[in-house]
């Protein structure tokens, strides 16, 4: 148990009676630059949460500091440098765009004072910041939304972990909710449907849709994590909407690392597969992913197009993640409200 003075709170704090919500977004974080310098402590943190790798930690730590971070970081850095704007990390923009129009949507929707916050993960804003950022601020009820539609350990469960080792260096801490996912969320399955039938509206359909989810280890669906569950209740729900059967809308896994098998089929290998069958035009989309990344702009829209080129196709086409479109703001506000119901700062809010 921490000592009494270990607890940080707000000595003289107001008691005023008005109480103030908050819904804080947790996304996974980016560096802060496209740098090697940039991009290693960002590796360190993410690679040393037992969440995200779980082998025993002194043969983790060192395989992780003698061999990972002396090389990765340089060609993460390449990667970021590929993807990277004028105005920063995509993730971070694209995340911040989204957290501005939420706010601006509950605002209008709901007539208590609600605030809308951005944490990452890992990086910065963290989440200990933000939370105590809120609670200088008069928050007193907060409701925690991670940005993964789907629930894995790896990703919400390490939210949730973070969430808690603020909370409990708090002398007060606020009532809390948290949503553990949203994969089958009927406004949510909605705004990905019209996302792609406006893509095809637009660009003309490809011959498959290819619907690529990060990966997780095999091992870890085995001890319980009900990811990959989630991800096929997804696409049975967006195959069901865009009435397409299991030779046109495909599922495959991106983004494994080390030897260990992770959830197949995997996504580079299925590209080519598809190539080599005859397949020329691909559309890809990405549902586990709120926001456009690393992991959609570089490795599915650059590197498995060139992997798709290479084995016989002409184009792979990557259609962008929800980011801030007005359908994505609108299925999360409806969120926030389902997930706050008997908060007064919700009552009476408007759709």
């Amino acid at each position: 148990m921490p000592r009494s003075h270990d607890y940080t709170g707000l000595a003289g704090a107001s008691h005023d009676p008005v109480v103030q919500a908050a819904v804080l977004l947790v996304n996974l974080g980016t560096p802060d630059a496209p740098t090697p310098s940039a991009v290693r402590p960002y590796l360190a943190e993410f690679l040393s949460d037992p969440r995200v790798i779980d082998y025993p930690r002194w043969l983790w730590w060192l395989v992780l500091h003698g061999v990972i971070l002396r090389v990765r970081p340089a060609r993460s850095a390449h990667a970021y440098q590929r993807i990277w704007t004028p105005q920063g990390s995509p993730l971070r923009v694209g995340s911040e765009a989204l957290a501005s129009r939420l706010q601006e949507t509950l605002s209008v929707q709901c007539a208590g004072r609600v605030r809308v916050a951005l944490a990452m993960r890992y990086g910065q804003p963290s989440v200990h910041q933000q939370i105590e950022a809120l609670q200088r601020e008069g928050v007193r009820r907060l409701l925690v939304l991670p940005l993964y539609p789907q629930y894995s350990a790896t990703s919400t469960g390490s939210v949730i972990d973070a969430v808690a080792d603020a909370l409990k260096a708090l002398r007060w801490p606020p009532e809390l909710r948290v949503v553990n996912d949203y994969h089958e969320d009927p406004a949510h399955i909605e705004a990905l449907a019209q996302s792609i039938e406006q893509w095809w509206a637009t660009h003309g359909r490809g011959e498959k849709l290819l619907l690529s989810f990060h990966g997780i280890p095999e091992r870890y669906v085995r001890a319980g994590d009900p990811y990959l569950d989630q991800c096929q209740a997804t696409a049975r729900a967006l195959r069901e909407r865009l009435r397409l059967d299991d030779g046109q809308l495909l599922v495959s896994f991106q983004s494994r690392v080390g030897r260990e098998p992770w959830l197949q089929p995997y996504t580079d290998a299925t590209v080519r597969e598809l190539a080599r069958g005859g397949v020329r035009t691909l559309d890809v989309a990405c549902p586990g992913f709120a926001v456009d990344c690393l992991e959609t702009l570089e490795e599915i829209a650059m590197q498995n197009h060139e992997f798709f080129r290479e084995a016989g196709g002409d184009a792979l086409r990557y259609i962008p993640a929800l980011n801030d479109s007005a359908a994505q703001v609108e299925s999360l506000a409806a969120l926030v409200q389902r997930h706050t119901a008997g908060w007064p700062e919700f009552n009476g809010c408007t759709a």
